[in-house]
């Protein structure tokens, strides 16, 4: 009787062993969660960055006031008949 209870004491502490230091243990399930919040911050980053080209691109089809501001501010282009006085500071 006394074999059979330290056999299953033995077995008891290889289960409780593997859970904490095996293959699927509690740090691999914490090093796990880790890296999903990071990916998780990513890709919440990533969506605002598309919501932001999406309202871009809306603004590009619908208006041409937002055509006319990027040729201007980023090409530097004028209408006919207009000064461009360009200041430095």
């Amino acid at each position: 009787m006394r074999y059979i209870t330290f056999a299953l004491l033995a077995l008891i502490g290889l289960v409780n062993a593997e859970l904490w230091f095996g293959k699927g243990g509690v740090p691999r399930v914490m090093e796990l969660q880790a890296k999903l919040a990071e990916q998780k911050a990513t890709n919440e980053a990533a969506r605002a960055r598309n919501a932001q080209m999406d309202a871009e691109v809306r603004d590009l089809k619908e208006g041409l006031e937002m055509v006319e501001e990027k040729a201007r501010s980023e090409l530097g282009m004028v209408k006919p008949n207009e000064i461009f006085v360009q200041v430095t500071k």
